[in-house]
């Protein structure tokens, strides 16, 4: 996907040359890479990459990371990202939990907070914990910072919604905060940032949660469904199969996908609703409107204590996104699936094999891996049209080679 994304030597594109640049330190982790690789992989001159690294340095986004022979001269000085340079929010917001937690700018998790909360409460009560849980969070890991009034500039990568841009929180050591992404159970608008009629919570729909907690926590924020931001987290971790469905079941079930690289939300977010998939014409009521839904069997199953005869359900659902989209994995996760791991990977894969699907079954062991995927929703930006259209938040349009 890279050679598709080449930099550009304008003074305008300055910033979209600089996420190009960081996004390549990401990709090469602890080990590092070098300025001519750098030059080489983004089509930038020598002297563009760097003018951008000895900015990237002064910030102290980058640093040395040794030295590497070279085929003739002296050897290349190798460079990495400096993670604890920024951080970002990710936030569950799960049907009986909150999740919060903070990030650096690698995406590994550095501070998390938890408590129980009932989402049937109202939109007034819930967001009100997820400010107090966030200001805490980085209060705690700054010593009294965390965003809001008083907060400097200190990154900038051009992305959406305000996003890429960083700021020092007023009080403590300042941690730089690039953002929040919040992730709830569907149906939502991923781009208006509403929710829509959540399954047994339908007072959710139409409330403005994006821009309700930005205004409240003074930093930018994304909404989007719980099992996309998992998804997207996965599909930037290093060897991530191009095209994979999450299967999340918890409270709820629903299904993030990802093909050719990229997710599959749909216009109006709707796509993964695997969970009202009908499977039984004459099953039982769903608190979606439905009957027979694959998340009501399921969860009523996994209420019975029968995990096996959850898995077997599962996988028939699991069978069916295989068929229809053609996918290369069926990763499993959530807390009914941690619950019992293999009873779910092996139900699920027999359910595939019996049907004569070679398709791999997997688990996302990370009980945050939504959260974790949530924070991918902030960072994304920072680094670029490739890493931020993978998030879905550049809309299809493109930058290459403006």
């Amino acid at each position: 996907m890279r050679k598709d994304l080449g930099g550009v030597n304008v003074p305008a594109l300055r910033s979209h040359n600089t996420a190009l640049v960081l996004d390549l330190l990401r990709g090469a982790g602890e080990g590092g890479i070098s300025r001519l690789e750098l030059a080489e992989q983004t089509g930038l001159t020598p002297q563009a990459v760097s003018k951008i690294t000895a900015r990237l340095r002064a910030d102290g986004l980058a640093a040395e990371a040794g030295h590497r022979a070279s085929t003739g001269g002296k050897p290349r000085t190798v460079l990495r990202l400096v993670p604890s340079a920024a951080h970002a929010v990710g936030v569950h917001l799960d049907r009986d939990e909150l999740t919060v937690l903070l990030t650096d700018l690698a995406g590994a998790p550095v501070a998390l907070r938890r408590r129980p909360l009932d989402l049937g409460a109202g939109a007034g009560p819930v967001l009100d914990a997820v400010t107090e849980e966030v200001r805490g969070l980085l209060g705690e890991y700054d010593g009294g910072g965390g965003g809001g009034a008083g907060a400097r500039t200190v990154l900038g990568a051009g992305g959406p919604d305000g996003l890429g841009t960083a700021v020092l929180g007023a009080g403590g050591s300042g941690t730089a905060v690039l953002g929040v992404g919040v992730a709830m159970p569907g149906p939502l608008d991923h781009r208006a940032g509403v929710p829509g009629r959540v399954t047994g919570f339908p007072e959710w729909a139409g409330h403005p949660v994006r821009d309700e907690l930005a205004r409240r926590l003074g930093l930018p924020v994304v909404l989007d469904k719980d099992t996309n931001a998992a998804a997207l987290g996965l599909a930037l971790r290093p060897g991530a199969p191009g095209s994979f469905a999450y299967v999340h079941l918890g409270t709820g079930l629903g299904a993030g996908l990802v093909l050719g690289g990229a997710p599959l939300r749909g216009d109006r977010t709707g796509a993964g609703e695997l969970g009202h998939q009908t499977v039984q014409l004459d099953g039982p009521p769903c608190g979606c409107g439905g009957r027979g839904c694959l998340e009501a069997l399921c969860l009523a199953a996994v209420a019975r204590g029968e995990r096996a005869g959850a898995a077997r359900i599962l996988g028939v659902g699991a069978a069916n996104l295989v068929r229809l989209l053609d996918i290369d994995q069926v990763l499993l996760g959530g807390r009914a699936v941690l619950a019992a791991p293999e009873v779910f990977a092996d139900g699920v894969q027999e359910v595939l094999t019996g049907l004569g699907l070679t398709t791999p079954v997997g688990v996302v062991a990370e009980r945050d891996a939504v959260a974790e995927g949530a924070a991918w929703l902030a960072l994304a930006p920072v680094f670029g049209a490739e890493t931020g259209r993978l998030c879905g938040l550049y809309g299809g349009e493109s930058t290459e080679r403006r």
